[in-house]
This record gives structure tokens, sequence and C-alpha cells, in this order.
């Protein structure tokens, strides 16, 4: 274990040494003119107004409406023992079959690619005929 030593014999607790010398610095304060405080305060708002004007320029994008909309899809009846990757195949040839399974799994919210024969399937409007 180490122990240090202050010499404190130089100066005493008013903040003069014992020379006679003020070693205490008086710190100068701040004043800020009414000019001053017009320019901070204007500094301080100048992100608020920023803000308030995009939310008002970009506050109306939607619109909600009480006309209801008719969305319609086409439906494919699954037959015995038809699996996803043929129904893609038939409805897509020139695409990918896992992009085509994947958009019939996610529009009919599926939970595997276990289908069952008579189910009907909603197909994704791009590959409607």
């Amino acid at each position: 274990m180490s122990t240090a030593i202050i010499n404190t014999a130089g100066i005493n607790t008013a903040g003069i040494n014992t020379a006679g010398i003020n070693t205490v610095s008086a710190s100068p304060r701040l004043h800020l003119t009414k000019r001053g405080r017009v320019v901070l305060t204007g500094l301080a708002a100048l992100p608020l107004v920023i803000g308030a004007f995009f939310v008002a320029t970009n506050g109306g994008g939607a619109t909600a409406t009480d006309e209801p909309t008719s969305v319609s899809f086409e439906h494919v009846t699954v037959q015995s023992g038809q699996t996803l990757w043929q129904i893609a195949g038939e409805l897509a040839p020139s695409a990918d079959p896992r992009d085509v399974v994947a958009d019939i799994v996610h529009l009919n919210q599926l939970s595997g690619a276990d289908l069952q024969a008579g189910q009907q399937l909603a197909i994704p409007t791009q590959y409607s005929h």
C-alpha cells in the first residue's frame, strides 16, 4: 500500500498563499444582450419550426374513405395429389416457381405446403390470366 503526502504549508484556506499572491481566479459572468437572447431563442426554435413544416406538408398523405373496395382474385381448386410446385408451374411457366409458391403461400396465409383436395387457393394478380 502506498501513501501520498500533500504539503499544505504554503496555502491557507482563503486562497492566498503565504507569499501574499491571490491564487483564486475570478471567472467572468456571461452577459447576453437583447440581440443575443433573440439569436439564441431563434436557434433553439429552428428545429421545432422545421419539424412543424414537415408535419404540415406531409401529414395529409393518406385519406380514409367510407367506400368499400372490392378486390377480386382468381381462384384455383386443388386437385387430388396436386402440389404448390405443380400449381406454380402451371400458372407461370416462365417465372421462378419458388417465387410463385412464396406468393401463393403469403396471399393465402398458408402455414405450410400441405394442400387438401378441393381447397380453394387465391392466385396473386400478376399470375392470373
